[in-house]
């Protein structure tokens, strides 16, 4: 037996080795793709199952949602068929509406045209109508000229002078008649009302001047108020806007202006001044400056405390100034603030009488103669000025038309006014209230007589009761009962118109027929 070599067992059997390894190699990947062959089948047939679930539940969602679509689109169509049928029917409606205002207008427009051809006719008949009767109208005329003797426009020229007169002394009796009538009815309640107003609210009177005189301690103080060269009198005269009147009056001096404010301050200021001993430019501008701020918070409380007498609540602070300074202004030496205390309880008086709103009618009274406190600051009369003032702080319209119209400047639109504008008379008219040069008052005199003698027909005028009053005599060939009425008015407005006089006048035209017999 041939001996086997040395290496080549080691080859065979790695050979063995191998192929051991390749065989058992081989079957594990068999195993392995068997395995992995069987779980592949069963996802498959998962995914399988579950797609058909899904499937299935997509399918059911899909029905549903068609069956709810279906269902909505069903009903949105329902109700707009619905909303079509109804437009369709209110459609329908106005077509027959339109159809009968139609058949409505043809037959109208037919009437009219048929109107229309009436009215033509009417128009050319009437034409030929008025021609005939202007035709006729000149052929009357000529006759009627040949008849009287005198032209047609002299005939219509006397007509009008017979109708104008016969109108005017109609005129006449129906104001002779009214004003009977009124006074009849109304003086004797309007003479009662002044007369309470009056009993019940009686006041002091002053006259003041445009002077203010300041004592002084000594003739000494004379030369130290005039100063070096006078620096001193016109330091102080161009810091107060007052003239100083140094004469040989002893013991005083006087300062003089027009402005009531401006001369008080200027006297207060002298008196500190004198008291103080010390009188130079810078210490009159001091003390001037220093017065002129209490003056002007004194008459701020002034105007408080008169509007505290007399009762008048919610006035804006503004007003207080200009209320103050009505104490320091005057009207025919009448002074301003007590004239408007006096106005508010006459109007009071008078509103309690009527019946009406006395709070308000001393309200109206009080403020009526507050633009004299501005008039030197606003152009125009004092009324308008007041009213304006009023109206800027806050005033009601009832007060801005009773100041407004208390001198008839504007139109009186409430009782109220007429109120204001007759306790305003009452007060400047009272004997006493008011002071009046000789002169001017001896020419009012003579102007009102001349005014009344100057119409035709009168034979005499006399002015009594210091001027309120004329009394007329007219003669009785000349003037009639109805003429004197209407003379009466015309006076009135003659002197309304030409002069100038506080209060009223009354006018009193007096015609008589005397008869006298002589028994033997």
């Amino acid at each position: 037996m041939p001996q086997i070599p040395p290496y080549v067992l080691p080859a065979v059997a790695a050979c063995i080795g191998g192929l051991a390894g390749w065989l058992f190699s081989r079957r594990r990947q068999e195993s392995l793709h068997g395995s992995a062959a069987e779980h592949n089948e069963r996802m498959l047939e998962d995914a399988r199952r579950e797609a058909q679930s899904l499937l299935k539940t997509a399918q059911l969602e899909a029905k549903e949602e068609f069956l709810r679509a279906h269902q909505q689109f069903e009903e949105e169509t329902d109700r707009l068929r619905k909303e079509s049928r109804r437009r369709q029917e209110a459609l329908d409606m106005r077509e027959d509406n339109l159809d009968k205002k139609v058949t409505f207008i043809d037959q109208k427009e037919a009437r009219l045209v048929s109107r229309e051809e009436d009215q033509a006719l009417r128009s050319d008949a009437l034409a030929r109508d008025r021609t005939d009767l202007d035709r006729l109208l000149v052929e009357q005329n000529f006759k009627l000229e040949q008849i009287a003797g005198m032209t047609a426009e002299s005939a219509k020229r006397q007509l009008m002078e017979n109708m104008v007169n016969e109108a005017r002394l109609a005129a006449a009796r129906s104001i002779h008649q009214a004003r009977e009538e009124a006074e009849r009815t109304s003086r004797r309640e309007a003479i009662g009302i002044l007369s309470l107003a009056i009993q019940r609210y009686a006041s002091e009177h002053v006259a003041e001047t445009t002077v203010s005189v300041v004592d002084l301690p000594g003739d000494d103080m004379k030369g130290r108020i005039i100063g070096r060269e006078g620096r001193n009198i016109r330091a102080f005269e161009l810091a107060t806007g007052i003239d100083v009147i140094i004469d040989d009056t002893p013991g005083a001096v006087i300062v003089s202006g027009f402005d009531p404010v401006r001369r008080e301050i200027a006297r207060q200021s002298l008196e500190i001044l004198v008291r103080d001993g010390r009188i130079h430019p810078g210490r009159i501008e001091e003390v001037v400056r220093k017065t002129t701020e209490e003056i002007q918070e004194k008459i701020r409380e002034i105007g408080e405390q008169a509007c505290l007498d007399i009762g008048l609540q919610n006035v804006r602070p503004e007003l207080y100034p200009y209320l103050g300074r009505l104490d320091y202004r005057t009207s025919y030496g009448q002074n301003l603030l007590n004239h408007a205390r006096e106005v508010a309880a006459v109007a009071g008086i008078i509103a309690d009488e009527l019946g009406l709103d006395s709070r308000l009618a001393r309200r109206c009274g009080f403020l009526h103669d507050i633009g004299k406190a501005a008039d030197h600051e606003i152009e125009g009369p004092h009324a308008m000025i007041g009213a304006r003032l009023c109206k800027k702080y806050g005033e009601n319209a009832t007060v801005i038309n009773a100041v407004g119209g208390h001198h008839q400047d504007v139109e009186a639109t409430s009782p109220y006014t007429f109120i204001t504008a007759a306790a305003d008379a009452v007060s400047a008219s009272r004997p006493g209230a008011r002071r009046e040069s000789l002169d001017s008052y001896v020419q009012r005199l003579e102007n009102l007589e001349a005014i009344a003698e100057s119409f035709p027909g009168v034979e005499k005028s006399y002015a009594i009761q210091a001027g309120r009053e004329v009394r007329i005599l007219v003669d009785h060939h000349q003037v009639s009962d109805a003429e004197a009425a209407v003379m009466a008015e015309e006076i009135s407005r003659r002197v309304e118109g030409e002069l100038e006089y506080p209060g009223q006048i009354r006018i009193m035209v007096i015609r008589e027929t005397r008869a006298t017999a002589v028994a033997k």
